[in-house]
Formats: structure tokens, sequence, C-alpha cells
């Protein structure tokens, strides 16, 4: 399965992907607008889905199940990239696995009732010092950002690049 999505069906694997990251990504950016820019109460700003689907923002199943697709992702796609994609896929992976690990402490404090540090709800680590709507955004975007650059340079590889993929993504020069 690898060895096609990361050859003749990497283009169309990486497309895919893309969506469900930008889609996330943008419900994140909603939430922050409906609180910075539109004054919502923290309750009620849930984002587009979590309007009609309020379970969705404090599941945190749903959050970690996104949190491992995304690390999922990363790493199953990781494969073929080549040169200076690689290293911004990696980036971009290595990012994900700490949030992975932020979303399965989440986890296992809503599965236990045991709260880091004794806090009154679900507490990640860098959430002791940056609150939740800003730091999942955050989260995502610096994990979107790496991942965009990586598509663009491995749509336009360098000679050297080109020859050493293994997928069609690359657009054709002139």
């Amino acid at each position: 399965m690898t060895t096609t999505m990361n050859s003749v069906r990497h283009k169309q694997a990486l497309t895919i992907f893309l969506v469900i990251v930008v889609a996330h990504w943008a419900e994140h950016i909603a939430q922050a607008i409906q609180v910075y820019a539109l004054g919502w109460p923290l309750p009620e700003a849930r984002g587009v889905l979590g309007i009609p689907f309020p379970w969705l923002v404090t599941s945190e199943w749903m959050h970690y199940g996104y949190a491992l697709i995304m690390l999922a992702g990363l790493w199953f796609l990781r494969q073929g990239f080549v040169g200076r994609s690689r290293t911004w896929w990696n980036i971009a992976l290595g990012i994900q696995a700490w949030h992975h690990f932020e979303h399965l402490l989440l986890l296992l404090q809503a599965l236990t009732g045991y709260h880091l540090l004794g806090k009154p709800v679900v507490t990640s680590i860098v959430q002791l010092i940056i609150p939740r709507v800003e730091l999942h955004l955050f989260y995502n975007t610096l994990v979107t950002l790496p991942m965009i650059v990586a598509m663009i340079l491995h749509r336009r590889p360098s000679l050297a690049e080109r020859r050493r993929m293994t997928c069609s993504c690359a657009v054709a020069t002139a």
C-alpha cells in the first residue's frame, strides 16, 4: 500500500491529505475568529462543524483520532519525498509527533479523571502557558506550514531531486 501511495498514487494521496489538513486548520481559524473577532464566549466558539455538532469540540477521542490520522499520514506519505521537500516534511512530522503526544496526554486524562497538576480540566503540557484555543491553532499552523513548503518543493524539485523521485508529482519544466 505505501509503495503505490508513494509512487503512482502519491499526488492523489497528498491532495486528499492536504484537503483534510487544511479543513481542520480552517476549523481552528474559525474558532479563533469567533472568539477574537466576533467576541463569542469560549463555550459557544466551536468552529464551523462544532456549531451543529457540539460534541466534536469536547470529544478528546475525536481530537486524538485526528492527531493520530495526521501522524500516520505524515509518516506513510514521507517515503515519496526526497531532498529539500523531505527535510520540510520531516519537520512537519516531528512537530506532529509532539502534537500527537499532547493529545494522548489529554485523552488519558479524560479517560482516567486524573488531570495534569491537579487542574480542573484536561490540560496538555504547553497548555500550562498557552490557552487551548490559541495553542491548537498554533500547533496546526506549525504543522501545516512546513507541510505546504514540502509540497511546493516536491512539485518543483531540482534536477537531482527529480531523478530520485518515484512519483509523478513534479510539474513539467520548460
